[in-house]
């Protein structure tokens, strides 16, 4: 069903996206970001994303201009003076309002930011309605959560609102120049054309807080593929972690002794989308590191435990290039409705993930 009077003109088109999200949500919007752009090619899309996503968005060519909203540095600023956080709201608000843009589509799942919408004068506002936290929109697609489908598919949909009937695309992330100069310089003469370069995220999972660890293949396994892969394949292994993922790291790769590990663990997330591109092949847990290696379009092993592939994974997925590791247990996926329960069988999910099993999808990928 098309909404009349919501499609704008080609003269006038101008979009915010909004999702404040984690780094893979985000990039699970740039499906949406390409089609927008597919059907008003002179449009201006702008875009709302905290802090931490910003760097997959940075370098997008279709991306006017990126708006960072850290909602903990707003509570900060509460915390000391309600005037001055007043003050800086409005000032944000401001920014948004200055570009005059026309439409919105929030995929926020809260109305806080159908709020800033209607500040900042955006007349048309759409987007996905959860719990009824969709009263700024103008119009809406009620959902019970991300369940049926892909997030990616369930972005798209907002799109229908517009009159949009969207094509499922790739995922995109841009590196910089100036990262693939840094990168080049530091791996000139260490990798060299011929070698084969494995990516390997082995933690991850930092939306879920304190329960992280269930969305891990166990460390010591993680050990012993990659003193398999460098063994048996000859592979130069890329580790990529966040800075408070250290000491998780050193666990893993303390006690294999080879000079083809190279360890980027705390490196910044523009220089990592650098380094994704030169690997061959990308291994990891769920998380935002295996969307970009996704969204750079690699040969990717993932592994899944308790949150749905089908709804969180690859996409599009492509049979050629991806392997999903799992464990259909009855009880999986658990993660529903954005809550994880307690588990009675000590992750088993991820557990029985074999080395054998990941070790052969390497492979496989490797030779295709």
């Amino acid at each position: 069903m098309i909404f009349k009077g919501l499609m704008p003109t080609k003269k006038r088109a101008s979009f915010l996206i909004i999702n404040p999200f984690g780094i893979g949500d985000v990039l699970f919007s740039t499906p949406l970001i390409r089609n927008i752009k597919e059907c008003f090619p002179s449009s201006r899309i702008y875009y709302l994303c905290n802090k931490r996503a910003y760097p997959v968005l940075r370098f997008n060519p279709l991306i006017e201009r990126v708006f960072i909203y850290e909602r903990d540095e707003f509570e900060e600023i509460k915390k000391v003076s309600k005037l001055k956080w007043v003050k800086k709201g409005l000032s944000f608000i401001s920014e948004i309002r200055k570009e005059k843009i026309k439409v919105s589509i929030d995929l926020s799942l809260n109305s806080q930011y159908g709020f800033f919408s209607f500040l900042a004068g955006i007349k048309e506002r759409v987007g996905l309605d959860y719990k009824r936290r969709g009263c700024f929109l103008t119009r809406k697609i009620k959902i019970e959560g991300f369940e049926s489908k892909h997030v990616a598919d369930y972005y798209l949909d907002a799109l229908k609102l517009l009159g949009i009937e969207p094509k499922p695309y790739n995922l995109e992330v841009y590196a910089s120049k100036e990262s693939r100069e840094k990168v080049d310089n530091f791996l000139k003469g260490k990798i060299f054309r011929e070698d084969l370069v494995i990516g390997i995220a082995p933690c991850g999972g930092k939306t879920l807080d304190k329960q992280a660890f269930r969305k891990r293949w166990p460390e010591r396994n993680f050990s012993l593929l990659i003193e398999r892969i460098i063994s048996e394949l000859g592979a130069k292994i890329f580790i990529f972690a966040g800075p408070d993922e250290a000491q998780d790291v050193e666990r893993i790769i303390s006690n294999i002794n080879s000079d083809n590990i190279f360890n980027f663990t705390g490196l910044g997330l523009e220089e990592v989308i650098a380094l994704i591109e030169k690997c061959f092949l990308f291994l990891g847990n769920d998380s935002g590191l295996l969307k970009v290696a996704n969204a750079l379009d690699k040969k990717i092993v993932a592994i899944f435990g308790p949150v749905s592939e089908k709804v969180y994974g690859l996409y599009p997925f492509k049979p050629s290039q991806h392997i999903i590791l799992k464990k259909d247990l009855p009880c999986r996926p658990c993660y529903k409705k954005f809550r994880l329960p307690e588990c009675p069988y000590d992750v088993a999910c991820l557990r029985d993930i074999t080395v054998e099993e990941a070790f052969s999808a390497v492979t496989r990928l490797i030779s295709s």
